[in-house]
């Protein structure tokens, strides 16, 4: 064999470790992987870009009962700052009328009931701009179930007064002191023809007459865009607004780590999940070096919708692999954006209309019934992490400790579970995937004060808080009774796997020895006992 056929040989060896360890591994030896840390060489302020925002499906879902509960067990036990979601201008919201003269009638009761309830939890909202009110749109073209209307007004200054007027009203209810803490953006994806039928410099226009309207009521209001599909127009978006003075606060952008189905509105595209595990990490590297090269290189960036695929249709949505996948995002990008705004809190989510079953491959963090799935406990487990992050080499965890001094460990293995083109998201991820055993991992901790310290270790994984196989054991009927459901909760509801009591001695030194799966997520609490 030649040196450079061993050198391919290598490389490609190589290239399948990390598609299937994923970027945790430690190629030296699988059997034993170790995290140790000083609890005295502190990092810095823990960052939680994770929690700044989440989505949701469309502004008049939020005036349901259901969607106002599912928030608020979200708000309680998570803690995001921020919501946005589609449809703010949508006609089921009762927004944009004209009269018989085609005079503007504008109608903000929706939007104040919707927001008076999300301020009333301390939920601020992300602003999106959109859709189109049939009564000022140009065209008839539609996106969803609900029939969004994706086309530009007949009238660009109607629209900015519609803005401008619906901004004021913002300021005059809630304060300007509050607004001047909300984001506004404007449309969603308007790179592809399904969610704007207009082109990139249709957009640009749109895009300038919202943000001028917008700072007309007040110039520290931050407004932002292009909100593509995929981390496109960047810098061209920063380009326009520099060459013709338009304002910008911040980048908005999206990204889902599929290399298939990237739009999938009816479930048919047929979705594969990257096995990159750097996708969306590299991307979002790639868009904030775009802003940092750019002439405005100082603006925010907000990625306001990922997850791992685009679809509502897509069982990994549901798989317990979402939890370390999520948590290694998040990792990954923490450094890079102002905010990762996961895709969605709730499966209460009408863009290809509701959903006969109860697990149906939905984007949210919460089933119909309030089920908590294995992403929802990934999210619970970052909120429980302390404000202060240890110095920590591994790229896998995060080790923390609060004001109190008790210590927060929380570390995954990230194992990209797919089988190439050949089986799509929506077969593969329905099955019952047993997860392989990777070895052990072991947790060292450092300098920590001499005493007695109380223990509790948390886990999700493959059939442990793992809703969907709960379902699955069920023979994954069409709808769930109360015992049913009852069920499924008591036995995935986040209890500690191991509970003790163990003294640190005068060494300092604490370790905690795991068995690891694929995709096992756990969270380890150390508090100290107070004689």
């Amino acid at each position: 064999m030649s040196i450079k056929s061993f050198i391919v040989i290598l490389w490609l060896f190589t290239v399948h470790l990390n598609c299937v360890y994923g970027q945790n591994s430690n190629v030296k030896d699988k059997s034993l992987r170790t995290i140790v840390a000083n609890i005295n060489s502190v990092k810095g302020a823990t960052k939680t870009g994770w929690q700044v925002c989440v989505g949701a499906g469309r502004a008049n879902e939020g005036l349901r009962a259901d969607w106002q509960e599912q928030l608020r067990l979200v708000k309680k036990e998570i803690g995001f700052k921020y919501i946005r979601m589609h449809g703010l201008l949508h006609d089921d919201m009762g927004v944009y009328f004209e009269d018989k003269n085609g005079n503007p009638i504008y109608n903000w009761q929706y939007i104040d009931q919707l927001y008076d309830f999300l301020l009333s939890i301390d939920v601020k909202p992300f602003v999106e701009f959109s859709f189109m009110p049939k009564a000022l749109a140009s065209g008839t073209t539609t996106c969803f179930w609900w029939k969004g209307n994706v086309t530009p007004p007949t009238s660009y200054d109607k629209w900015a007064d519609l803005i401008k007027a619906l901004t004021q009203h913002f300021t005059e209810r809630y304060g300007k002191e509050e607004v001047k803490k909300w984001y506004f953006e404007a449309w969603n994806e308007p790179n592809l023809k399904y969610f704007f039928s207009g082109d990139k410099a249709e957009y640009f226009k749109l895009y300038d007459y919202t943000a001028r309207a917008v700072k007309s009521v007040c110039n520290e209001y931050r407004v932002g865009g292009p909100a593509t599909a995929g981390n496109a127009w960047i810098p061209e978006l920063i380009e326009y607004c520099e060459k013709n003075n338009c304002p910008i606060d911040m980048i908005t952008t999206h990204d889902y780590a599929v290399i298939k189905g990237f739009l999938d509105a009816d479930g048919k595209a047929g979705k594969i999940l990257s096995p990159d595990s750097k996708s969306i990490i590299r991307n979002v590297m790639r868009s904030k070096s775009k802003i940092a090269n750019s002439s405005k290189p100082n603006l925010e960036l907000h990625y306001t919708e990922w997850s791992t695929s685009p679809s509502s249709f897509d069982a990994v949505h549901d798989s317990y692999q979402s939890a370390a996948f999520i948590l290694d995002k998040i990792k990954g990008t923490e450094e890079s954006a102002n905010s990762m705004s996961y895709w969605t809190f709730t499966d209460i989510f009408e863009e290809a209309g509701p959903r006969a079953t109860p697990f149906h491959g939905g984007f949210g963090l919460l089933n119909y019934q309030s089920i908590r799935k294995p992403s929802f406990y990934a999210y619970q487990f970052l909120n429980k992490l302390g404000k202060t992050e240890i110095l920590n080499s591994d790229t896998a965890s995060w080790i923390c400790k609060n004001e109190k001094g008790d210590i927060q460990v929380l570390l995954w293995n990230l194992s990209i579970l797919t089988q190439g083109d050949s089986v799509n998201n929506d077969v593969f991820y329905k099955r019952d995937l047993p997860a392989k055993d990777v070895g052990k991992v072991s947790v060292e901790l450092s300098n920590i004060k001499p005493g007695n310290y109380s223990i509790g270790v948390y886990k999700v994984g493959y059939k442990v808080n793992d809703a969907y196989a709960s379902y699955l054991d069920m023979g994954s009927p069409q709808q769930l009774s109360q015992p049913q459901v009852t069920q499924i909760f008591q036995k995935n509801n986040n209890k500690p796997i191991l509970t003790e009591t163990v003294e640190v001695k005068l060494d300092g030194v604490f370790k905690k020895q795991l068995e690891m799966r694929e995709n096992d997520v756990y969270f380890i609490s150390i508090k100290s006992i107070k004689k």
